[in-house]
């Protein structure tokens, strides 16, 4: 099978998006299948790339990590032809998700769309009104996934969101894969040398972009709190980003700044090593369809303290593999993690991490993607019949033409149900509560009864 995969976001950058399709990138090519990946173009990036092809972009859009790709006519055209992809998957539903969608229908290929992000949680990176800019992120999302063929969702809560906002056709669940075997290993006595810790410090980690949507506020003030009720407590923190200053002031603030260890970005081996040195690890973020890291930190071994919230109260089993807190409260987010000193208490959790990171395993997740491609080229066959890579001009044109009238009318949509909305939305509603601009019809009709998407992710 050949893949044709575009994302906004790619390696060097780590975050969520980029590491689960540069997961399902390997798993697929290791399957035998062949990938080609449209990527903005990133500072840092690999000077040679099989295999990918970068479009020029603006780098660091608005203070960012990320870039915003600028697509020139005619880019992608002789390598589509000469790739003769057979699927072609958008990981976002704008900027190169659009040209996703516009060679899918040029080319008659089905359009494979993943909702990896709450992009109402994001908003704040966009100058403009916060309340209108959520009902838009929402709008564009649904109605990228109603112009799909088929529709992926990492998690089941996302799945039934989707269902909520309006969405009719089955989505499937195909959570991001974790390589479980990778974080089995690694140098904990020599990551916990170079950290200056003994074998008596109990560690608690965290990995991830230090952003302001991963509630790194909180979660710092209920680390600092155990840290400040026990002298043997450490907090080790693996990332970069703009919260990384408020981190270090708050670990000052109370008075554990020699006890808090910011590593900044970690990779291959190192990651591995920082897991290692882990004894648990602390989650706060509402802004996840899935949290690869809590299932990377379960790989590991590792219990996970985390505020319940979509996608990762799928992860999260209270008891089982860590503690789920229903509330955000500091202080019960302390107590947890300091009840996790219990040796015999952590060796139960850590084997039930364990037995739910195999859940997860990047192969599992590989093939279940692969089985939504086959049934997408399939039905897509049916409706469609034959396509045709090598045209007339003027077939090609008309095909090109009819695209952008598609994509016309998705925006028209999107703007039209934003603008109508606008006068009705109540904006002191927190982001979780605003109703769904897109959603003109009864939610209790948005699962179709027997439909496949209906099932669990495993």
């Amino acid at each position: 099978m050949n893949i044709l995969m575009f994302t906004n976001t790619y390696r060097p950058i780590v975050g969520g998006v980029s590491e689960s399709v540069q997961r399902f990138v390997n798993a697929f090519e290791a399957l035998g299948h062949r990938v080609l990946v449209v990527a903005p173009t990133l500072s840092g990036q690999p000077e040679r790339e099989e295999s990918v092809i970068r479009v020029p972009a603006l780098q660091r859009f608005n203070g960012s990590d990320f870039s915003w790709p600028i697509m020139l006519p005619g880019i992608l055209d002789e390598a589509i032809r000469s790739f003769e992809p057979d699927v072609v998957h958008a990981n976002h539903p704008f900027l190169l998700g659009d040209t996703a969608a516009r060679v899918a229908r040029t080319h008659r290929l089905p359009l494979i769309f993943t909702h990896h992000t709450l992009y109402e949680h994001y908003t704040h990176y966009v100058p403009g009104d916060p309340a209108a800019m959520r009902r838009f992120a929402i709008a564009v999302a649904t109605g990228f996934a109603r112009m799909s063929d088929a529709v992926i969702a990492p998690s089941e809560s996302i799945r039934d969101l989707l269902y909520e906002r309006g969405l009719k056709r089955p989505v499937h669940v195909v959570p991001s894969g974790v390589d479980t075997e990778r974080f089995h290993g690694g140098d904990r006595i020599g990551m916990r040398a170079r950290l200056g810790l003994g074998e008596e410090a109990c560690v608690i980690g965290h990995v991830g972009r230090l952003a302001q949507e991963k509630n790194l506020g909180f979660l710092s003030r209920g680390v600092c709190r155990a840290l400040q009720e026990h002298g043997d407590y450490h907090f080790l923190v693996v990332g970069s980003g703009d919260e990384e200053e408020q981190i270090r002031e708050l670990a000052i603030e109370y008075g554990v700044s020699e006890r808090v260890h910011l590593t900044g970005v970690l990779r291959d081996g190192a990651l591995v090593d920082a897991y290692s040195a882990m004894d648990c690890f602390a989650f706060a973020s509402h802004s996840e369809t899935q949290g690869m890291v809590v299932v990377e930190a379960m790989a590991a071994g590792l219990p996970v303290v985390a505020l319940a919230a979509p996608g990762v109260s799928e992860v999260v089993e209270d008891g089982v593999n860590g503690v789920l807190l229903e509330k955000e409260c500091e202080a019960d987010f302390a107590a947890a993690l300091l009840a996790l000193n219990d040796p015999s208490r952590l060796a139960a959790l850590r084997q039930g991490a364990w037995d739910t990171a195999a859940r997860f395993d990047q192969w599992v997740c590989a093939e279940r993607c692969l089985a939504v491609y086959r049934a997408a080229m399939a039905d897509n066959s049916r409706r469609r019949g034959r396509r045709r890579l090598h045209r007339t001009p003027w077939q090609t044109a008309r095909a090109h033409l009819n695209s952008e009238w598609k994509l016309f009318r998705h925006r028209g949509r999107v703007l039209k149900a934003v603008l109508d909305d606008f006068d009705d939305a109540d904006d002191s509603l927190p982001p979780d509560s605003e109703r769904d601009p897109l959603n003109r019809e009864d939610p209790s009709a948005a699962l179709p009864a027997g439909e496949p998407g209906a099932q669990g992710p495993l």
